[in-house]
C-alpha cells in the first residue's frame, strides 16, 4: 500500500497528515452523472462501474470518470454481473444513492405510497446480500429515516453483521459552498466505522466558489465554456432582478412588479423565489431547476450580473471540477443538464465518504499492528 498526503486544504482533525491508499474496488448504483464516483476517485478508490436507468447520464459518467456505465435498473441487475466488477484481493465497496423523490420534503402533502421508486432501496438490499461487500455506503435526504423501507434496510445490514454509522450531514461543515443536508450511512463488515470530523469551521461562500468565473449577461454563453451559460430572462424578470438585493426577497420590488402568486396569502411565505444569493454566504440547495431565476434563490449575487446562475456555476456549487462535461456542447440544454446537476451527490460529499472509508481501514491496520 502507498501512503499519500491528505489533499491540500483539508483540516482532518484527529487524522494527522497522512492517509493510506487502500486497494478498494467500488461499484456505484444509481450513479447519475457521477458526483459520488468523482469524489471517491479523488480518495484513491477505484470505481469500476456505475449503474443508472437514465441513459442521458452516460456521457457525463464515462467522459469524466473513466468507469463503465451500465444503463440498467437495479431491479434487473444480476448478482453475478455485479460481482464480476470486483477484482480478486480487493476490498469491495458497494455504493447506492437511490432516487430521493419519495422521501423528499418537496413531496410533503403528496401521496408517495405508490411511487414506483420505493422498491429501489429493497433492490439495493438484495444486491448487498448477494455480493457481500466488505463496505457499503448510501446517502439520501434526511427524511428517508421516517420511512419503513429505510429501517428495513438498516435491519438487513445489522442481520448481516455490518457495523453501521448513520447520521445527517450538513455539507457546509465539510467545505461544500451550499446549504445541503444529506443522510449518510456507512457500513463495514470489518469493524466500527464513522464519518470523519468536520473539516471546515467556517463555511465556504458563493463568491469564493464562483466569483472567478467570467461575467455573463442573461442569455449569454461563455465562448470558452459551453456549460457556462445563463438562461434568458423576460423583460419583466429582468426588471425584477435589477431591483433585487443579494439575500433580499420579492418584497423589495414595487407592487407593479410582484407576481400574481405573491399577492395571494399562500404565496407570501415563498420569500426566496426570485431571489439573489448572497456572495458572502453558502448557496441554497441546488435543485434540478437551479438555472431559473423564478425557481428559488438562484439569482447571481453580483449586482452587475442580472441573471440566474449558469449551469457551470451550479455544477461548481456542487463541487464538480470546472472541466467536468455533462453533454456534448451541441446537445446541452438547461433542462437536461440542470436535472443531472440537481440530482447529483455533491462531489465533495463523495470525497468525504471516501476519506472516511480510508480512515476506517487505516484504523483497522493500526489495530492489527498493536495486537
Amino acid at each position: 500500500m502507498t501512503s499519500i498526503t491528505a489533499p491540500k486544504g483539508y483540516r482532518l482533525r484527529g487524522l494527522g497528515e497522512i492517509l493510506t491508499m487502500h486497494q478498494i474496488d467500488a461499484v456505484d448504483l444509481f450513479c447519475g452523472a457521477g458526483g459520488l464516483t468523482a469524489g471517491l476517485l479523488k480518495t484513491g478508490i477505484s470505481v469500476r462501474a456505475g449503474y443508472d436507468i437514465d441513459h442521458n447520464c452516460e456521457y457525463a459518467y464515462r467522459e469524466n470518470n473513466g468507469a463503465e456505465f451500465i444503463t440498467e435498473s437495479v431491479e434487473l441487475t444480476k448478482i453475478e454481473d455485479l460481482s464480476a466488477w470486483y477484482r480478486p484481493q480487493r476490498i469491495k465497496l458497494l455504493a447506492g444513492c437511490a432516487p430521493c423523490q419519495p422521501f423528499s420534503t418537496y413531496n410533503q402533502g403528496r401521496d408517495t405510497s405508490t411511487d414506483r421508486k420505493w422498491p429501489l432501496l429493497y433492490s439495493f438490499e438484495k444486491l448487498i446480500k448477494g455480493v457481500n461487500p466488505e463496505l457499503v455506503t448510501m446517502e439520501n435526504v434526511p427524511d428517508v429515516t421516517k420511512h419503513k423501507v429505510y429501517h428495513d434496510f438498516v435491519k438487513s445490514l445489522e442481520e448481516a453483521k455490518y457495523h453501521i454509522w448513520a447520521g445527517t450531514i450538513h455539507c457546509i461543515d465539510y467545505g461544500l459552498p451550499q446549504q445541503r443536508k444529506r443522510h449518510v450511512l456507512l457500513a463495514s463488515r470489518l469493524g466500527p466505522i464513522a464519518m470523519i470530523p468536520k473539516t471546515h469551521s467556517e463555511p465556504v461562500s458563493v463568491a469564493h466558489a464562483i466569483g472567478h468565473l467570467p461575467k455573463l449577461a442573461a442569455g449569454e454563453t461563455d465562448p470558452n465554456d459551453p456549460l457556462h451559460r445563463a438562461a434568458t430572462l423576460s423583460p419583466v424578470n429582468l426588471q425584477r432582478i435589477m431591483l433585487s438585493k443579494p439575500g433580499g426577497t420579492w418584497k423589495d420590488w414595487p407592487e407593479s412588479l410582484r407576481a400574481d402568486c405573491h399577492r395571494k396569502p399562500s404565496g407570501k411565505t415563498y420569500a426566496s423565489v426570485y431571489g439573489r444569493m448572497r456572495g458572502d454566504k453558502p448557496a441554497p440547495t441546488m435543485t434540478t431547476l437551479c438555472y431559473g431565476f423564478g425557481n428559488g434563490r438562484f439569482g447571481h449575487y453580483d449586482n452587475e450580473q442580472n441573471r440566474a446562475i449558469s449551469l457551470r456555476e451550479a455544477a461548481t456549487l456542487q463541487a464538480f471540477p470546472e472541466d467536468y462535461q455533462f453533454m456534448p456542447p451541441e446537445e446541452i440544454t438547461f433542462k437536461a443538464v440542470g436535472r443531472m446537476i440537481g440530482n447529483a451527490v455533491p462531489v465533495r460529499l463523495g470525497e468525504i465518504i471516501g476519506l472516511s472509508i480510508q480512515r476506517h481501514l487505516d484504523e483497522l491496520d493500526q489495530e492489527k499492528i498493536h495486537c
